[in-house]
């Protein structure tokens, strides 16, 4: 799965010369919380909310209601943006996208194609891939296990459960309590609890969960 796949468009971008309280207003009705910063057609900063709430005067000012709105209009996108962007290509694998925002601690990056935005990923859009991963909007029997970190584990798993009638809905593996084992959480559906326990109990090395999720 690549970036492009999952990004966020069109594009909703603001000038650099915009009031950062009319790009306020506007990340509030369209539901966003950064935007890229355009000019010319070329992407010169990222802005964030948070950049603008920052940038917006304190509830204990002792300013007038009439002399906050005339200093905050004087305030534009260009004072608060970020200008140096990191930035993901449409074709950057999905996980790689994660990591950087991850690694970053940013909550968004623009997606290029031929020098051009054509999208933003979000962290909300990998949570919604997460949920897909993890067969989150479907109800089946969730089980989480630890194995050995050993080749040939995950085939164990799989086959004894497709050859006793189960069907596969997500499967995920995660680090686990040492570099010797694994954690696997997977659903499934057309089998038993009880008798996923029976067909894993010697494969496994501990069961963790196991319930109608």
């Amino acid at each position: 799965m690549f970036v492009g796949e999952r990004m966020s468009r069109p594009v909703i971008s603001v000038s650099p010369d915009e009031p950062i309280n009319e790009v306020l207003a506007m990340f509030r009705e369209e539901h966003i919380r950064r935007a890229p910063v355009m000019k010319d057609n070329k992407l010169v900063g990222i802005v964030a909310e948070r950049d603008l709430l920052n940038a917006s005067p304190s509830s204990v000012t002792t300013l007038s209601v009439w002399e906050m709105n005339y200093l905050i209009s004087k305030v534009t996108v260009k004072n608060v943006m970020t200008k140096k962007v990191i930035t993901v290509d449409r074709d950057t694998p999905i996980e790689e996208a994660a990591r950087i925002m991850a690694d970053k601690k940013i909550g968004g990056l623009p997606v290029m194609s031929a020098d051009k935005v054509v999208g933003m990923i979000t962290e909300t859009d990998l949570f919604k891939i997460f949920l897909e991963l993890m067969g989150a909007r479907q109800k089946a029997i969730r089980v989480t296990v630890t194995i050995p970190a050993q080749p040939g584990e995950l085939a164990k798993i799989t086959g004894a459960i497709s050859s006793n009638g189960g069907d596969f809905i997500a499967f995920g593996m995660f680090s686990g309590p040492d570099a010797n084992s694994r954690v696997v959480t997977f659903k499934v559906q057309g089998i038993k609890k009880e008798k996923i326990k029976e067909v894993l109990s010697d494969i496994v090395l501990k069961f963790w969960d196991i319930r109608v999720s």
